[in-house]
């Protein structure tokens, strides 16, 4: 088979994963939002919020250092992995911790923190796709990659369906949380066996010559746990800004404004979720393993696949945009309900925001590669700290049009920030 099929082939495998994926999660949120109304939506969406918003503190990075570790140094990158595991346990056991004590202890009624300590195990669940995927793109194993990743979300329709449809009476947030718990659980307690085999040495690495056993040191230096963690934070503290300025609103929202203004709020944030998944599956999901090889063996093919990008990444999300404007006004109603008639005008601000993110993915994952990573954390921490200032600022008078406003204005200055990194480090050689 050609490079292009190759490519082609894998790219499909991972499209049609995600469209599932992002389609039965999708899914999800219209028959929870339908089903709770605004209201108890609004409670269940916050505490999902903040549980997602805390997960990429477990294991802070190592799932994406994994993809530029072996990128790098190839097979023999298999020295990371020992303090990797130890670096995972200790920070998930944190995480969790954290969780507990804010749903004890924070400004909860009853039910918001049970709902917060059940959904505490969903950070179990992310934090195992995200391992196990790294291992998959790394082996290139596109086909398995597309189901492992979009099985936990058809796993949670179902049990939400059952909920809803196929008994009286049942669906609730605090039984939507035991649906996301439920999951969780069955997927890390898969994910610990497949990642014990690779811990064994079961691993395909794809795109590096196996070393011959005299060419392997023979006593390989192995990094231990702060040392995994030294070269892990940045991706760590990437995907905790990332989360800041992308759904922190909707926290901000329920504790300013009450949980029926964030449950509106975020009937428009998942279509816009479910807008951005094209760009994540090409760059994050094809492309980074590979844009770590060009970095640093093919700069004239990473120079080009980044121009390339952006023009195309532009003109995908002009169309987005101009397709939400034209289907928000009845679709929205028609999928959620005439109770969050309100979200049509939020959807249509925030559809402003789809063509400057798809081209922030485009230049954004140039800045993960080589030694610019701490760079790109820069950026987005600037950014995190400006949506919460703007949010903090427009949230009180203008309520969810304030915290849509503070997102496109936040998103604009990712992607000029990150344009300019990308122009003046990555590529200068270029200039």
């Amino acid at each position: 088979m050609t490079g292009k099929k190759a490519a082609f082939r894998a790219f499909s495998y991972l499209w049609l994963g995600a469209i599932m994926g992002a389609g039965c999660a999708f899914l999800t949120q219209v028959i929870l939002a339908r089903g709770l109304g605004p209201e108890a939506f609004g409670i269940f969406a916050a505490a999902l919020s903040t549980v997602t918003l805390l997960t990429p503190l477990a294991g802070f990075g190592i799932a994406q250092y994994w993809l530029k570790a072996f990128g790098q140094e190839g097979w023999r990158a298999r020295r990371w992995l020992p303090g990797s595991f130890r670096f995972i346990g200790c920070s998930t056991a944190t995480v969790l911790l954290l969780l507990l004590v804010w749903a004890l202890w924070g400004p909860h009624d009853a039910l918001s923190a049970a709902i917060l300590v059940i959904l505490s195990f969903h950070v179990l669940g992310q934090l195992a796709v995200e391992l196990v995927s790294s291992k998959l793109q790394l082996e290139e194993r596109y086909l398995n990659l597309a189901v492992w990743q979009a099985f936990p979300h058809v796993s949670r329709l179902l049990l939400v369906m059952v909920l809803a449809y196929a008994a009286t009476n049942l669906i609730s947030a605090q039984s939507a949380a035991y649906s996301y718990a439920v999951v969780a659980g069955v997927f890390f307690v898969g994910a610990v066996w497949l990642l014990f085999r690779l811990y064994r040495g079961s691993f395909d690495l794809k795109g590096h010559r196996v070393p011959a056993e005299a060419e392997e040191p023979r006593k390989p230096d192995v990094p231990g746990m702060f040392q995994v963690a030294a070269q892990s934070w940045p991706f760590g503290v990437a995907g905790l800004f990332h989360l800041i300025y992308f759904q922190s609103d909707i926290i901000l929202l329920r504790y300013m404004t009450g949980a029926e203004v964030a449950g509106i709020y975020n009937v428009a944030f998942t279509v816009m979720v479910a807008v951005y998944l094209l760009p994540g599956v090409i760059y994050q999901k094809f492309l980074l393993p590979k844009m770590h090889r060009w970095a640093h063996n093919d700069r004239a093919k990473f120079y080009q696949v980044y121009r390339q990008g952006n023009i195309a990444m532009l003109i995908v999300g002009l169309l987005a945009m101009v397709a939400i404007w034209l289907l928000a006004s009845w679709g929205v109603v028609f999928l959620f309900g005439q109770n969050y008639q309100q979200a049509v005008g939020l959807l249509m601000i925030l559809a402003v925001s789809a063509p400057v993110l798809f081209v922030a993915s485009s230049v954004g994952a140039t800045l993960v590669t080589q030694a610019h990573m701490k760079s790109k954390v820069k950026c987005m921490g600037a950014v995190a700290g400006i949506n919460i200032v703007l949010n903090l600022l427009l949230i009180p008078p203008y309520g969810t049009y304030g915290a849509a406003v503070a997102t496109i204005i936040s998103n604009v200055s990712l992607l000029a920030i990150y344009y300019f990194y990308a122009e003046k480090l990555v590529f200068s050689d270029f200039r």
